[in-house]
């Protein structure tokens, strides 16, 4: 908690879309997580934001790739949000656990998602215990459908593979 209760119970009872985000590294290392903190945050020209924490594998890929993948799921996909959101690539190869395509630039695209995109990386920003990557959505590049997403409530009850 923030120690800042009005601020903890405003952002706390907000149910956003939970996002995994994919990575490849310079040595064609691969890395996904789950994400909470991410948002669209400029429409012309469009950018989105995806928060990282300092802690976490994917983050640690992110800083050496030029571009990344930003997948939404669906609200029956407990599996693959635990897959991203629980497990760490630390210790497990989540990309042989699921199905997954190679994207643009070699980053990995999950197949069984309702909804993904991939932007290039035009600037990152230390934001505390994470670091914003802001994407500039490359032409072609993703694929969308309506649906019900999988949101904060539903990640909550997962475990961690690192600490936020």
């Amino acid at each position: 908690m923030s120690g800042n209760e009005g601020f903890d119970r405003v952002a706390g009872g907000v149910d956003y879309p939970m996002y995994v985000v994919t990575a490849v590294g310079a040595d064609g290392t691969r890395a996904g997580c789950l994400v909470g903190f991410a948002t669209q945050c400029s429409i012309d020209p469009p950018r989105f934001l995806v928060c990282l924490s300092e802690a976490n594998h994917t983050y640690r890929v992110a800083q050496e790739a030029s571009v990344l993948a930003v997948h939404l799921l669906r609200r029956e996909d407990e599996a693959l949000a635990a897959l991203f959101g629980a497990e760490t690539g630390d210790e497990v190869d989540k990309f042989g656990r699921c199905s997954w395509s190679t994207g643009p630039e070699g980053v990995p695209v999950l197949d069984d998602v309702v909804a993904w995109f991939v932007g290039r990386v035009v600037e990152r920003v230390d934001l505390g215990d994470h670091v914003g990557h802001v994407l500039e959505p490359l032409p072609d590049a993703g694929t969308g459908r309506a649906g019900a997403y999988y949101t904060f409530r539903q990640g909550r009850r997962l475990e961690p593979g690192h600490p936020a």
